[in-house]
């Protein structure tokens, strides 16, 4: 007896199948010809009329990959791209005092302060990663995956042996994601908007360290989604109260009544990475006895 084909095979071919098993035809398969299936047009893709559709297809890939490999909350990582691990630091204001450069030295000099924000962020990762699922569900580290504070952040949840994700943002100064995200997690995007949608798509909490306009932008971001009640509340917590402080002045904010004195609560200052870490799990802990109940019995 002849065996029956699978109730489940596929009626149609899959479009991979079509574009591998098309052949060009000459003399259609000069350059500036139409005879390419559009799905497979880079040319027509790349369209202005087609803006639309690649911002439509930027948010979806990133979405259907995350579901595939199981992410449903994250911890999301903000700060500047220019800050130097520790080492490099150290070995950068060797190099500046040898050149004997006033310039460079204090430069170097500053950047060896700022490494301690490089090495609370990798730190931070770490403790995540650590208990990913202290807050009541599994979660993983999301950074914008350039370097500096993004670099440690994929890095102090590689030490941790966790997965992390970054979401990297084609730009024509930075090379390369840094290589310490999770590969399978590991985007490049083209629209900032469609970033920053997916950084807090799932996040849990937001910790942002010191930065230049990419951070102000993405924390401005979620802090005005958050005054707005366009997204839900969720801990956003600000790493260094003195650069924080100094650089935004939210009491003068209040004083001209452009944003109201409760709004200064959305999110608080901490010194360290686990200060930071206490901080997010004491808010969730508030909102859930049972998670309270269940930490306090050690299980």
């Amino acid at each position: 007896m002849k065996k029956p084909h699978h109730l489940r095979a596929r009626n149609f071919p899959s479009a991979q199948d079509e574009v591998e098993a098309a052949q060009p035809h000459s003399p259609y398969d000069a350059p500036g010809s139409s005879f390419r299936m559009a799905f497979a047009d880079n040319e027509f893709l790349l369209r202005e009329e087609l803006r639309p559709v690649r911002l439509q297809l930027e948010l979806l890939k990133a979405e259907l990959i995350q579901q595939e490999q199981g992410v449903e909350s994250t911890v999301v990582v903000f700060g500047s791209a220019r800050f130097k691990s520790p080492e490099v630091a150290a070995a950068m204001l060797d190099e500046a005092r040898a050149g004997d450069d006033p310039v460079a030295i204090r430069r170097a000099e500053q950047m060896v302060k700022n490494a301690r924000y490089y090495a609370e962020a990798r730190r931070f990762a770490e403790l995540v990663t650590q208990e990913p699922d202290v807050l009541g569900e599994p979660v993983i580290i999301a950074t914008g995956g350039g370097p500096g504070v993004m670099e440690a952040g994929n890095r102090g949840a590689h030490d941790a042996g966790g997965r992390s994700m970054g979401m990297s943002i084609f730009l024509p100064f930075e090379e390369a994601p840094n290589p310490w995200i999770t590969p399978e997690l590991c985007f490049q995007f083209h629209y900032f908007a469609i970033r920053k949608m997916h950084f807090l798509m799932r996040a849990v909490a937001v910790v942002s360290f010191p930065g230049g306009f990419g951070t102000l932008d993405e924390l401005f971001e979620v802090l005005t989604l958050t005054q707005t009640r366009k997204i839900r509340r969720r801990p956003i917590i600000l790493i260094g109260r003195d650069f924080w402080a100094r650089l935004i002045d939210f009491d003068v904010m209040i004083e001209h009544g452009v944003i109201s004195p409760e709004d200064v609560e959305l999110f608080r200052y901490v010194e360290t990475a686990d200060e930071a870490w206490d901080a997010i799990k004491a808010a969730y802990n508030e909102d859930n006895p049972a998670l309270v109940a269940r930490q306090l019995r050690g299980s």
